[in-house]
């Protein structure tokens, strides 16, 4: 565990219901000085700017960022506050009225230069500590105004948390040797976490491009270039996934990291995959690996519907390796739940459910 962590926990642990906004400052500082009295002014000023970071801002939420296991904080239209915790969902005693959540939504969204109203009512961002949120507000929000705020996780997960013995062997063999990954699950089944975890076993000498609608990659390799969307704005143009796509290609990755697969981007990310930039990897909303198959399918259809399907299904086949199925199990835990591995039928031809499924022990 790492010092901005260590003391994180520390103040939750300690002090978290008495340590008001404005004390926050000198509270670290305290905790600080316990854990690493010999530290420098400018190790201090980052322990505190960091933590600071994870916590302040967020007014009536403050005391639940706090905590540094609380994953996500959920404000419904109604002004109840829920949180995930340790992957279960639990109602808070925390009640905020209409006017305390749209001045919340505002102040967070001025900080990264965003502005939500009438006609921009949703936003999608990522603040300044890396966390992610995503508001509605009337009139598109019926019930009155709606926050959700996925909160940056500073600690590394790695694939032996994520996945069994065998599984993490296989993972582990599929990055370092190349192959393409896609991993797959329904919303917050861990699949970023698991391309995180997959991301740390690359060797941290490759140039690896990441791109992402809001960034939650975090690799640890010491050649990363990290690439986001840009929603459109009165003054600057909007920059697409697709677009992002095309600008890694002229970077000279050796590998390329998608944070989702979602729309026409899916063409050049598989055009690229078949003209040597295989070991990409992405994320695909989907239910089972021969729904991945088919979502990809469709996505490259709508870049491109004067191809033939055939080249379509011709050109998945020829680049994607493993389909890793992600799933948030009973215990609130996420992990891994099977692979699979493309194939061809035995007469050449493909279909998108054709893949063999190998679990715990695949080859």
């Amino acid at each position: 565990m790492n010092l901005i962590d260590t003391v994180h926990e520390s103040l939750w642990a300690d002090r978290a219901d008495r340590i008001e906004s404005g004390e926050l400052d000198s509270a670290i500082v305290a905790i600080l000085a316990g854990v690493d009295p010999l530290a420098s002014t400018a190790t201090v000023r980052n322990v505190v700017a960091e933590v600071k970071a994870r916590i302040d801002g967020l007014g009536p939420l403050h005391g639940l960022a706090m905590d540094p296991l609380v994953a996500e904080i959920m404000v419904n239209g109604d002004g109840s506050v829920w949180i995930e915790r340790e992957g279960r969902l639990t109602l808070t005693d925390v009640r905020l009225d209409e006017h305390e959540t749209l001045d919340l939504i505002r102040r967070l969204a001025s900080r990264v230069g965003r502005t939500i109203d009438l006609r921009s009512p949703a936003i999608d961002v990522r603040l300044v500590d890396g966390s992610r949120l995503h508001a509605v507000i009337p009139p598109i929000a019926i019930d009155g105004p709606s926050v959700t705020i996925r909160r940056f996780v500073a600690k590394a997960i790695s694939l032996s948390e994520l996945a069994s013995t065998s599984q993490s062997e296989v993972l582990q063999r599929a990055v370092r040797s190349g192959e393409t990954i896609l991993v797959a699950g329904a919303t917050s089944s861990g699949k970023t976490t698991l391309l995180n975890a997959l991301g740390a076993e690359l060797d941290p000498d490759l140039r690896v491009v990441t791109i992402e609608d809001s960034a939650e990659l975090q690799l640890p390799g010491r050649h990363v270039v990290r690439l986001e969307t840009r929603p459109p704005t009165e003054t600057t143009s909007e920059a697409t996934i697709r677009d992002l796509v095309r600008h890694a290609l002229r970077m000279r990755p050796d590998r390329i990291i998608c944070g989702e697969m979602r729309g026409t981007e899916a063409l050049d990310l598989i055009q690229a995959m078949n003209t040597g930039h295989r070991g990409s990897m992405s994320t695909v909303h989907a239910n089972t690996p021969a729904d991945v198959l088919r979502r990809v399918e469709t996505m490259m259809l709508l870049a491109a519907s004067d191809l033939p399907l055939g080249a379509i299904r011709e050109q998945l086949v020829s680049c994607i390796d493993l389909i890793v199925m992600m799933a948030k199990k009973p215990d609130g835990s996420r992990g891994v739940v099977s692979l699979a591995r493309v194939a061809r039928n035995a007469d050449g031809s493909w279909a998108p459910n054709t893949v063999s499924m190998n679990g715990q022990g695949a080859q």
